[in-house]
């Protein structure tokens, strides 16, 4: 079998002949980057289309490619059932025991058989336990369970939390986010909302809104509070209690509050953020294939979660830098109910605007369904390949001749309505139409045999088992914090706690205390809200806020990092060390002019009231960030790319994985291009030796017939009697002996034409593995997950570091019964 292990190409099984229902030998292999223009497969139950995706899956795994799968029914978590040593004992535990049983043998017979199966499936398709390694080997696996402990719990509770910039900066895509968490949120509580109508949902997207655009972080307790007392008075041109009295309120409020204090309710607030970078790649930046799988949720339960899940991605997604090279993969299966033609549940809004703009990112959709009358085909237009297996019904097949119709009117394409019927007509189990828009014409296909066990949906505790060990690991979150911590620029902590000063140990008073108008004065801003009966207390400090440049021109390196520190003022000899400052974590932009509400202030000493103090005090934090502040970044001395300040090693290398990704499609690109015209030159001269062949062997057929003609002609005339041989008899015969020397140097000529034939092929045969010796030169050349890093370490010049501001700034803290103190702005 030609070999299919080929960079940016996933195989997915060899071509189909229908009319000699033949599996042929030519190998389907599908570009990666084709990805990017999105996917959608459709089948009947037993048509393999689990089998196709899921090795589609597998191929994307092994090449690197990160994963999200949303799997409703749960048998996709088949992925991590991968046995490299195909033993009876590895397939034991995950057989279905009532087949075991039907065949009247034991479990461990039974399993037995089931490894020889599958190591002949897999030895048919030019694959073996070698190839199951790799894939393990190439990415992690996990199973989320969203509202469940079988797997990887998940909490939803950054699901209401404020988007990032770039979605907060996007007006549509802020208000698309709000519209499907409102959406969804009601759905669970089994409102079917209106989001012009609805004035539950209206309410809820006037909170959200508030919040969000005021870069504030929300959860359930929060927005239960917010509903009850909202940050508005009016909504449109009413008063709040004209639109909305409060005593209605309270009952969105009671069915709210209801749900959160439900005992099952609590899983859903447990286990790792919903965060989608973290689930691509795991903490050392190795890609991983993340599973969610919803079958244990009732309808409105799986709505909830998927809207919030799709909402993530695209909060995501706006993250990235634009590629033309596949990043990542969004799965769906069964996407029966979430993707309607005409209902617009939660779910379908993010899946087409993922579906229009995930291709600038990288980012490949790939859905699935055995029932595609139910898919909004006026969506998924755009979509580039169209995987078809076997369908049910003539409605099926006519609405999927209508997407593709569609999908080819939109790329400006030809399309042959009548062919494709007949197409689609002679399709079998396992064997697929796979119609591309970026190949000339449509292929028929079977699919390979999958690295994974296919044993069906799995059970909570199959589930449980199998992330046992992942869920006793430290949780992939904290081990990245504390990378991306190490990666940082170094900015010194406080050495010690400062010595209390005069401020610290008096009352505080209800009044701020008067400053001298020409120190410039600033308020911290809070952060979420006041956790139960505390009151807000602001505390002087000193901020001090600069750019240091790190410029190496031997390096290639001109980067500017900010600092924004906070400082205690003291009454020690030195009232102001910021080597005792902590990082403020915020910018300048966000320091406010006034108090955030009723506070209490600590007394300012008097030495924070002279302008001339912060003179100094501006010298010293020149001098402290001279001292303090370097670059450390990392160097893949493969790419000579360099990480960005405040890059973790993780994300370094995932960004690496995406660059050596575009590289290398890229020059992939560019030997087909430099291979093609000799490949289209050898080929268009074995196509003419071919005829040639044909030509020859079609002339020597009808010198064999004119030989025998004229044999049989003499034969005759000797045989009628003729009592002498006549001298058109010897004329005859003469001319059959020149006949039989004709029909030997005609069989002459189709030898040497065969041979130009083989002698052709050859080339091609040496060209084609040179075309591919130079592939694997270039996939040799860098494995971004294991390269070592070099550490870079740059020092700013004084000349290279500004300061933009030191002033005072009241600082916030939550003052408790107790009399102790939470900060309030972290």
């Amino acid at each position: 079998m030609e070999d299919y292990e080929k960079m940016g190409a996933f195989y997915l099984g060899r071509a189909f002949d229908q009319k000699k229902k033949k599996l042929g030998e030519s190998l389907v292999l599908y570009d990666s980057k084709d990805l990017v223009t999105h996917a959608v497969c459709v089948g009947m139950t037993g048509s393999g289309k689990t089998g196709l995706c899921i090795g589609l899956l597998e191929e994307a795994a092994i090449d690197g490619v990160p994963s999200i799968i949303i799997d409703p029914k749960g048998d996709l978590a088949n992925l991590l059932l991968t046995f490299p040593q195909l033993r009876g004992e590895d397939f034991e535990p995950w057989i279905n025991e009532d087949d075991a049983r039907k065949k009247n043998l034991s479990n461990a017979d039974y399993a037995g058989q089931q490894a020889e199966f599958w190591k002949k499936g897999l030895s048919d398709w030019g694959q073996s336990g070698d190839r199951i390694q790799r894939l393990r080997d190439a990415a992690d696996f996990a199973i989320y369970t969203p509202g469940s402990n079988a797997g990887i719990p998940v909490s939803i509770l950054k699901s209401f939390a404020a988007p990032d910039q770039a979605v907060l900066d996007d007006a549509e895509l802020l208000r698309d986010r709000i519209n499907t968490t409102t959406t969804s949120l009601l759905g669970l509580l089994g409102i079917q909302a209106d989001p012009i109508q609805s004035r539950e949902h209206i309410l809820i997207s006037s909170v959200l809104n508030s919040a969000w655009t005021h870069g504030q972080d929300l959860d359930l307790a929060t927005l239960i509070q917010q509903i009850q007392n909202p940050p508005m008075t009016k909504i449109g041109v009413l008063d709040l209690e004209s639109f909305y009295p409060s005593k209605d309120r309270f009952g969105l409020v009671m069915a709210l509050n209801n749900l959160i204090a439900s005992p099952g309710f609590g899983a859903w607030m447990e286990g790792e953020a919903l965060d989608i970078g973290q689930m691509l790649h795991g903490a050392t930046g190795k890609p991983r294939v993340s599973i969610f799988s919803i079958a244990h949720l009732g309808d409105a339960e799986r709505m909830f979660f998927v809207s919030l899940l799709l909402n993530q991605v695209l909060g995501w997604m706006r993250t990235q830098s634009g590629t033309t090279s596949l990043r990542a993969i969004l799965y769906m299966d069964e996407i029966f109910g979430y993707f309607p033609p005409v209902a617009n549940p939660p779910s379908k809004l993010p899946l087409l605007t993922l579906l229009k703009q995930a291709r600038a990112f990288g980012l490949g959709v790939v859905l699935a369904t055995q029932n595609p009358v139910d898919l909004d085909y006026k969506g998924l237009a755009n979509t580039g390949t169209w995987f078809i297996g076997r369908l049910q019904t003539e409605r099926d097949k006519q609405r999927v001749i209508e997407g593709l119709e569609g999908a080819a009117a939109t790329q400006g394409a030809g399309f042959d309505k009548e062919a494709m019927e007949r197409t689609l007509a002679g399709l079998g189990s396992r064997v697929f139409l796979m119609n591309n828009t970026h190949e000339d014409a449509p292929e028929v296909f079977q699919t390979r045999w999958t690295l994974s066990y296919l044993r069906g949906p799995l059970t909570r505790n199959q589930i449980k088992v199998l992330m046992q060990a992942t869920k006793a690991a430290p949780p992939a979150q904290a081990a990245a914090a504390r990378a991306a911590a190490s990666a940082a620029p170094a900015t010194k902590a406080a050495a010690s706690p400062p010595t209390a000063s005069r401020e610290e140990t008096s009352s505080p008073a209800s009044v701020r205390p008067a400053i001298a108008p020409d120190v410039q004065q600033f308020f911290i801003p809070t952060r979420g809200s006041a956790p139960g009966e505390t009151a807000l207390l602001y505390r002087p400090m000193v901020l001090g806020a600069g750019r240091v440049n790190f410029v190496d021109t031997k390096l290639g390196v001109d980067q500017s990092v900010e600092v924004c520190c906070l400082t205690p003022i003291t009454d020690e000899a030195v009232p102001v060390s910021w080597e005792n400052s902590q990082e403020a974590g915020i910018a300048v932009s966000d320091l406010e002019k006034d108090a955030a509400g009723d506070a209490q202030y600590h007394e300012a000493p008097a030495v924070a009231g002279k302008a001339k103090s912060y003179q100094g005090w501006t010298k010293d934090f020149v001098a402290f960030l001279y001292g303090t502040q370097k670059l450390e970044l990392l160097k893949s001395s493969s790419t000579r790319e360099y990480s960005k300040p405040g890059e973790s090693e993780r994300d370094f290398r995932v960004r690496l994985q995406q660059s050596v990704r575009e590289s290398r499609d890229a020059q992939i690109e560019q030997l087909r291009q430099k291979y093609a015209p000799r490949m289209a030159g050898l080929q268009e001269r074995i196509r003419r030796a071919q005829q040639a062949v044909e030509r020859e062997s079609a002339q020597a057929n009808q010198a064999k017939l004119q030989t025998a003609i004229s044999f049989g002609t003499t034969l005759l005339g000797a045989f009628l009697g003729r009592k002498a041989v006549s001298v058109s008899t010897l004329g005859r015969a003469t001319t059959a002996v020149r006949g039989v020397g004709r029909s030997m140097k005609e069989q002459q000529d189709i030898g040497r034409a065969a041979e130009s034939v083989e002698a052709l092929q050859a080339q091609l045969a040496e060209l084609e593995a040179e075309l591919q010796a130079e592939a694997q030169a270039l996939e040799a050349k860098t494995d971004a997950q294991s390269e070592p890093l070099e550490t870079i370490s740059i020092k700013p010049k004084k000349t290279n570091i500004s300061v933009q501001l030191v002033a005072l700034a009241w600082t916030p803290f939550w003052l408790d019964e107790s009399g102790d103190k939470t900060a309030a702005w972290e």
